[in-house]
């Protein structure tokens, strides 16, 4: 599945990274600690998290993440939306809580 997909099944804002909606998904992973994210996360899978600044996109880089989705309404930092459109990785957000957007992802991702 596409991120341009996940955006419209889910409602996802797209905050930034726009150039990147044609990515594919393998996955999720969920962290707000990046030494976690760099260790655990894979290739091609969404990161779900409340951090906002340009780190996250670094490490989006060099995992090569699909996408990085902002829970509980959090918008990007203004240098975390440069290096997104950077390394066109897409920034989207929701208003949902983490628990309640995980179960709606790997809901459409198992079906």
């Amino acid at each position: 599945m596409k991120v341009s997909e996940i955006v419209e099944k889910l409602s996802l804002k797209v905050y930034s990274g726009g150039k990147g909606l044609d990515r594919e998904v393998s996955g999720g992973y969920i962290s707000d600690l990046l030494s976690d994210v760099m260790g655990n996360a894979q290739e091609g899978q969404i990161w779900i998290t409340l951090q906002v600044h340009q780190n996250v996109m670094a490490i989006a880089s060099l995992k090569d993440l699909a996408a990085v989705i902002l829970v509980n309404n959090l918008e990007p930092m203004e240098n975390m939306a440069l290096h997104s459109e950077e390394e066109n990785i897409p920034v989207l957000g929701t208003s949902l809580p983490t628990f309640e957007f995980a179960g709606k992802l790997y809901q459409i991702l198992t079906t």
